[in-house]
């Protein structure tokens, strides 16, 4: 069985995708005032966990500011702020927060990835880029023998994780759906922990803790 750490070597090595390979060695030059002492990541970022989880959280892709600048998935923005709390809560993470690779932050039983590695410009993806790393979730998710929970964050990881086990026809995706996948193992959907729906309410804390504790229930019956 390949193991996580050869893929996830060979994530922080791909260069399959100009364009977002341009763009996060870009903004890791530029940077934002903030954070302009700091050295980024800017480049592809492997996904990170338990590699015994029976949980994988998949989302979208790095944020430019974000997993781009500190290296691993959802740490160091405000989409990370909600999701670690909520892991947290949950019982996944021994604690509530992720700011560097350095922090002290482990997961039990969960592990993070998403089906972009690369932060792409306005957060979109083309289907060729999206194509291109595809193989490394399907990489992970071969190797992460345990897992009988996947928690999809918004539409895009959705459609992701519904074409891997070759969901047809697929249900709508919408906060707390739930998909049998077969094998014992399912599908559950949550909007995703961006601004645009923590700021506007469309997504609260209570509504995101359901999700992982239908999650726990799930994985442990």
């Amino acid at each position: 069985m390949e193991s996580l750490a050869a893929i996830t070597e060979d994530v922080v090595a791909c260069r399959a995708c100009p364009r977002l390979i341009d763009w996060c060695e870009q903004v890791a030059r530029e940077k934002r005032a903030a954070y302009r002492d700091e050295e980024y990541w800017g480049g592809p970022v492997p996904g990170f966990g338990d590699p015994d989880a029976h949980l994988v959280v998949l989302g979208l892709a790095p944020a430019a500011h974000g997993a781009n600048r500190t290296g691993r998935m959802f740490t160091g923005d405000r989409s990370g702020d909600w999701l670690y709390r909520a892991l947290y809560r949950a019982g996944y993470a021994n604690q509530a927060e992720s700011t560097a690779r350095d922090d002290g932050l482990e997961l039990s039983g969960a592990f993070i990835t998403s089906p972009v590695r690369c932060a792409p410009p306005a957060n979109k993806p083309t289907a060729d880029e999206r194509a291109n790393c595809r193989p490394f979730l399907v990489r992970e998710l071969a190797a992460l023998t345990k897992v009988n929970v996947i928690i999809a964050l918004g539409g895009i990881a959705y459609q992701a994780a519904t074409r891997h086990f070759d969901i047809s026809p697929r249900p709508k995706f919408g906060h707390g759906v739930e998909v049998d996948i077969g094998e014992g193992r399912t599908l559950l959907g949550s909007y995703h922990v961006s601004q645009q729906n923590t700021f506007t309410g469309r997504l609260t804390e209570e509504m995101l803790d359901s999700v992982f504790a239908r999650a726990r229930e799930l994985a442990e019956n």
